[in-house]
């Protein structure tokens, strides 16, 4: 399920969360409406933590992991590396890592088995994401852009990408990523995937301007509210073609919309 929130008035939540099948990451809010929906979701299966990075609240933009371990930019501080070890499971390893493109959530896209990277990576950090995380690493550009983490989301189920991704491109990402693909948007056209939502396997969060429809393509590629479930998602090829078909559909009106 897809659940609407927002960040003191901003719809960029994937700016200020993280989140993976074994935890979740929230910047420190005036208030605690933000923590309180995330907790409300996910306090039952995963640890969800208040967390800074450099003094700084957007931890979604800054940080990257999955549920092996998590990755932190050279600006954060000793003791926010101890909190964060100290609040996550034991078998999340935490790493600094010395990169001089340190927006990670930016450059980086990762579920639990593969990693896109922005293509000027230096070789030291792709060496630590294959390490810390388990992954395999490819350098990639989506729908023109350098920034994977920004214009690319995707989970063990599926995925979502730039609107303006083609088809041929699109193919060769699913074929990469072996999960399906869909071209979307959120926050009523957004194209910053990374920005105006979070996802797991099970449960996704986007900003408050996210329209039905949108909703409707997410809630169907990563396969959430019980349209494949977090076992696997072995689904008859008759549903699989259905959900294609869905996709397709919703897919063709995004493209209206938009052009």
């Amino acid at each position: 399920m897809a659940t609407r929130v927002n960040f003191e008035n901003s719809n960029e939540i994937g700016v200020f969360a993280a989140l993976t099948n074994g935890y979740c990451l929230t910047g420190i809010n005036r208030s605690e409406n933000f923590y309180s929906v995330f907790e409300s979701e996910l306090s039952e299966h995963i640890p969800v933590i208040h967390a800074t990075v450099a003094g700084c609240r957007f931890v979604g933009r800054t940080t990257v992991g999955n549920r092996r371990g998590l990755l932190v930019p050279n600006t954060a501080t000793d003791q926010e590396l101890s909190h964060l070890r100290n609040s996550l499971p034991d078998s999340v390893v935490v790493q600094r890592v010395e990169e001089r493109l340190s927006a990670l959530g930016n450059i980086v896209a990762c579920n639990d088995h593969v990693a896109l990277v922005h293509p000027d990576i230096d070789r030291e950090t792709e060496d630590v994401i294959s390490d810390v995380l388990g992954v395999e690493v490819f350098r990639q550009i989506v729908g023109g852009q350098a920034l994977v983490g920004s214009y690319c989301k995707f989970t063990n189920q599926g995925g979502m990408v730039h609107p303006r991704t083609t088809v041929e491109d699109i193919e060769e990402l699913s074929s990469l990523l072996q999960v399906p693909l869909v071209a979307g948007t959120v926050n009523r056209g957004s194209d910053v995937l990374g920005g105006g939502m979070v996802v797991n396997d099970w449960s996704s969060f986007v900003g408050l301007d996210t329209t039905s429809t949108e909703i409707s393509v997410v809630e169907n590629i990563f396969r959430l509210g019980g349209a494949g479930g977090s076992a696997g998602g072995g689904q008859a090829p008759g549903q699989q073609g259905q959900q294609s078909n869905i996709v397709s559909n919703m897919r063709s009106s995004l493209i209206d919309q938009l052009s």
